[in-house]
């Protein structure tokens, strides 16, 4: 369960809201949970959640270890806070800020290299589903940006698929639609990295995720998690879904 903050949530917020996190989750429950604050409120986040089975990631980085680069942050520097993971590729940084599949494979590259698992986000628009081209256009998404790419174990990279149309847009995937991209793209896994690999390499959905609607979701066989956004800037939603998830996987076990 990854919760991306987006731009949310001053060092105060943050830190109290860490805080009842981790007074309600229980550890032990066989469900990872991580969530990924803005930049300037992962010290807080990281003083909460310090000793706690609970992590905390990144919403972006620079792929190169130090530079001229204003207003950028580095991989080396997100270890320091002790970040495990970072986001990258996501819409919203791909729409808003142009960043291209090869921007972010450097990043993927980089993240890898000092040793933080990086969440790849990708997903089609509106007018690629209604094109019927999703499918082609997600695996051709991850392709572009891991091809090629040494990646040691499949803990090392997480996939989140986001169809963009269902991202806070009253629009709403289902399952079947994020089990048929995520399945092709388990595929292309497979080509790129071996079989084994694509059976343990995880896949998150996110796209306008609620307590009301993952269950569906985590009930497809492929999808191993979900990206949550603005039900994780509510302490009662997000733990919410993370006490679903953990029932659901236990009575799966």
């Amino acid at each position: 369960m990854a919760g991306n903050w987006k731009m949310h949530k001053t060092p105060a917020e943050a830190g109290n809201f860490a805080r009842l996190l981790r007074q309600r989750v229980a550890p032990g429950r066989g469900v990872e949970v991580i969530i990924c604050p803005p930049f300037p409120a992962l010290a807080a986040v990281a003083t909460k959640l310090a000793g706690s089975e609970i992590g905390w990631g990144a919403q972006n980085m620079h792929w190169e270890p130090e530079g001229a680069y204003t207003g950028e942050v580095s991989g080396p520097m997100l270890q320091a806070m002790g970040c495990r993971y970072v986001i990258l590729g996501h819409s919203e940084r791909r729409s808003y800020f142009r960043e291209t599949d090869e921007e972010i494979r450097k990043k993927v590259g980089a993240a890898l290299a000092c040793g933080l698992r990086p969440i790849f986000c990708l997903g089609e628009n509106l007018a690629t589903r209604r094109s019927g081209k999703a499918v082609d256009f997600c695996r051709r998404q991850f392709k572009d940006v891991l091809e090629g790419m040494e990646i040691s174990v499949p803990d090392a990279l997480v996939v989140a698929y986001e169809p963009v149309w269902a991202i806070g847009t009253g629009k709403t995937a289902t399952p079947a639609d994020a089990t048929e991209v995520i399945g092709a793209l388990r595929e292309e896994a497979a080509r790129l990295f071996g079989r084994e690999f694509s059976a343990r390499l995880r896949f998150l959905y996110g796209g306008s995720v609620k307590p009301d609607s993952m269950p569906a979701f985590l009930e497809e066989e492929e999808i191993d998690g979900v990206l949550v956004g603005g039900a994780s800037l509510d302490i009662e939603q997000f733990t919410a879904i993370i006490d679903i998830t953990a029932d659901l996987r236990g009575n799966n076990d």
